[in-house]
């Protein structure tokens, strides 16, 4: 009888063990940098229809006309920014017409949704609650745009608005692009111009008399790596959050100097 009982009761241990591996996620939640569904946000504006304001940022990129980006950029709140790991990623985001509520009554009515480039950061305000004026305070996702993005989805009047967002591929013109800085015993490469995920995740460089060497994240998209390179062809090795890889080998001739771009001939 006993030994019956402790057969029925690992029959029912097991069956509920396995009732509950299949009621539970095969995997954990995506990070907020990270879904590709749309889900719910809200969106503020900052600066003038020119867009002045937006430009420089924590991303690196400097003024965004020159790196190609414009005025289709958005400053992300901490919870999606990701330490800067985020930058250069591409979200699409449209007003939130079917749970917005009221708020979404300064929403214009179908139009597409914008897509926009991580280029800079939506500091806390730790001053206010995150339900009235800290919006981009943790754990809330924010986006923060310029004007001209904030009006192609609402009326400015609105001030915030409720959106939903979802990550996806970034599409650029031409080639990755590798701006060098530094001097010749510290180089300082930003990388840009990045299709695909867009948000790269680590960088080796290599001249053409040395083996690879990994770089560091100094800040934003700004690599660096301590290793002189003098009269050498410069390659690198560059991988995104997707963990897709391009090689880039001899992107440079052996008179390279620094404050110039080159140009890779591929992309992701």
């Amino acid at each position: 009888m006993a030994s019956m009982l402790r057969f029925t009761l690992v029959q029912a241990f097991s069956l509920t063990t396995v009732l509950l591996l299949r009621l539970s996620p095969a995997t954990a939640s995506l990070p907020a940098w990270e879904v590709t569904t749309w889900t719910p946000s809200h969106a503020t504006f900052y600066g003038e229809y020119n867009g002045v304001e937006t430009m420089g940022g924590a991303c690196g990129y400097g003024n965004l006309w020159w790196r190609g980006y414009g005025l289709q950029t958005a400053a992300l709140s901490d919870t999606l920014l990701n330490n800067g790991l985020t930058c250069g990623a591409c979200f699409q985001l449209r007003c939130d017409l079917d749970h917005g509520g009221y708020s979404t009554r300064w929403c214009y009515k179908n139009v597409a949704p914008i897509t926009v480039t991580a280029t800079n950061h939506c500091p806390a305000n730790w001053a206010r609650p995150t339900n009235n004026g800290g919006w981009c305070n943790p754990p809330r996702t924010h986006f923060d745009l310029p004007l001209v993005m904030f009006n192609r989805m609402a009326q400015p009047v609105a001030g915030i608005i409720p959106i939903e967002y979802r990550r996806v591929p970034c599409k650029k013109s031409g080639g990755i692009k590798f701006y060098l800085s530094g001097n010749p015993w510290f180089n300082l490469v930003l990388v840009y111009n990045v299709a695909g995920a867009g948000d790269v995740s680590s960088m080796k460089m290599r001249g053409s008399q040395t083996v690879w060497y990994s770089m560091k994240r100094n800040w934003g998209q700004y690599w660096e790596c301590p290793i002189k390179f003098s009269n050498q062809r410069l390659s690198f090795q560059v991988t995104l959050s997707s963990g897709h890889v391009r090689v880039i080998n001899n992107l440079t001739p052996t008179n390279w100097y620094f404050g110039q771009t080159y140009e890779a001939a591929t992309n992701f």
